[in-house]
């Protein structure tokens, strides 16, 4: 990971960062990324496919890829993949720039040496943000962690089912299937 100089950066000056990575700001540092892994990669997709389609058909949002910026405050973050309803979202038309709202659900995918608690900065910030429910998953133990937005926490191995609840009302899926 490399790390650029502290400054105050603006939506347009992160856009025209070139990077084959995602790319974060955090705390005024431009954090640069590293593409995802196969496994890691193809999780994503599949997951995301499965939510997409789910979403669209219902009418529920849009669901938004690893490339996408958040910022509804200063640091702006880029998770694997998020939903954000339809009532967040402009009539009509989507937004050029970043999100300069949180998203409803944020899905993380580890990579290989990737655990729960390299991402507890991460959460904190998303629960801050108002993000209503994450999805952490990991493919090196086959299990998600969901976390709530009252901070709860529950870990779901391959047997059981993991839902949208009230944030993405009536998708499911089991997690087995997600690693796959």
């Amino acid at each position: 990971m490399t790390v650029v100089t502290k400054k105050v950066w603006t939506d347009e000056e992160l856009m025209r960062i070139k990077h084959e990575g995602k790319v974060e700001l955090v705390d005024g540092e431009v954090i640069l990324m590293t593409p995802a892994g196969a496994e890691q990669g193809a999780i994503s997709i599949d997951l995301a496919t499965r939510l997409n389609n789910f979403i669209r058909r219902h009418k529920l949002g849009r669901v938004f890829d690893a490339q996408t910026g958040f910022r509804p405050r200063e640091n702006m973050r880029a998770p694997d993949i998020s939903f954000v309803s339809r009532e967040k979202l402009p009539e009509g038309s989507l937004p050029k720039g970043f999100g300069r709202f949180p998203p409803d659900l944020v899905v993380e995918v580890f990579a290989p040496n990737e655990k729960v608690s390299d991402y507890e900065e991460k959460i904190a910030e998303y629960l801050s943000w108002g993000v209503r429910l994450i999805w952490l998953v990991d493919p090196n133990t086959r299990t998600v962690t969901v976390v709530r937005s009252n901070g709860e926490r529950q870990v779901l191995g391959e047997r059981d089912v993991l839902s949208g609840e009230e944030v993405v009302p009536g998708f499911k899926i089991r997690v087995k299937k997600i690693f796959e």
